[in-house]
């Protein structure tokens, strides 16, 4: 089972600046942890996230002699990703393709058309450097804009991926609109249907259904969970304020449950929880 930290999905929608020096203090505790993948920031214009315009600096000072997790980076371009790219620390480049139209647009002011030649010039690149290709479906699982949504749809999205040997897609549930049964058909077909392709899932949830929906996830055979600490974060075009990211602390306990083995050092992910609510305090 692989659990992907993001701190950068928590940190982009708080609405104060994390301080330099206690973003970096966070991050690394957080590599302490054990997690597979860290998504620790950005590569966008600081006009359009800036809670993340430090990247650069917090990068510069972090210490990965220790740690097993590796890297993963979000752009909205290929710029960012020339950026991201030649940052010797970072492991992954993230890119969020969006199933609505709509969202496209606000989301890396493109269209869907041009996100995907952005994709094709950005995996050629990745081939290049040696490193991986994360590729998001926001609105995986549906939108709030009434545009046409269905799995075949996914399917197509998919498709197109694959032929661009995308190796991972994790899809999105932006806005807390998933249904149980349509996250766990998708599961059950996509991962025996593209078996060279890792499949993950980016939930956003609700104190009364995340539980749920994970155990959605799992029975359709997902063992890539993006989470963060103590559920900060969340998609800002959500409407409901109790729709945020996936809580790890819940992930793990559910695995822990249910006999699914993690490997974590749990002293350093009880200091990061501990210090989770500082850093969203500041």
């Amino acid at each position: 089972m692989k659990l992907i930290e993001c701190p950068r999905d928590a940190m982009q929608g708080f609405p104060h600046q994390v301080p330099t020096a206690l973003k970096i203090s966070y991050l690394q505790q957080l590599l302490a942890v054990g997690f597979d993948t860290l998504d620790f920031g950005s590569y966008v214009s600081p006009k359009a996230i800036p809670q993340l315009a430090d990247t650069p600096q917090v990068l510069a000072a972090l210490d990965m002699s220790a740690t097993t997790t590796r890297l993963l980076a979000i752009v909205a371009n290929v710029r960012g990703a020339e950026q991201a790219l030649a940052q010797e620390k970072i492991s992954f480049i993230g890119y969020p393709l969006s199933l609505s139209e709509i969202f496209q647009q606000r989301n890396t002011h493109k269209s869907i058309a041009e996100a995907f030649q952005d994709i094709a010039r950005i995996q050629d690149l990745c081939y290049q450097q040696n490193k991986t290709l994360v590729t998001y479906l926001s609105m995986g699982f549906g939108n709030p804009y009434q545009e046409p949504w269905s799995t075949d749809i996914v399917l197509e999205f998919v498709q197109r991926l694959v032929t661009l040997n995308v190796s991972i897609i994790s899809l999105s549930d932006t806005v807390g609109l998933a249904q149980l049964l349509d996250i766990q058909q998708l599961f059950t077909y996509l991962i025996p249907t593209f078996p060279q392709v890792e499949f993950g899932a980016h939930l956003h949830v609700q104190p009364r259904n995340w539980q749920a929906k994970v155990a959605a996830a799992v029975a359709g055979g997902c063992t890539r969970f993006d989470g963060a600490l103590r559920g900060f974060g969340g998609c800002p075009l959500a409407t409901d304020e109790l729709t945020g990211n996936l809580a790890t602390e819940n992930l793990v306990a559910y695995f822990e449950n249910n006999a699914v083995p993690l490997k974590i050092n749990k002293q350093a992910f009880r200091s990061a929880w501990t210090l989770a609510e500082t850093v969203f305090t500041s």
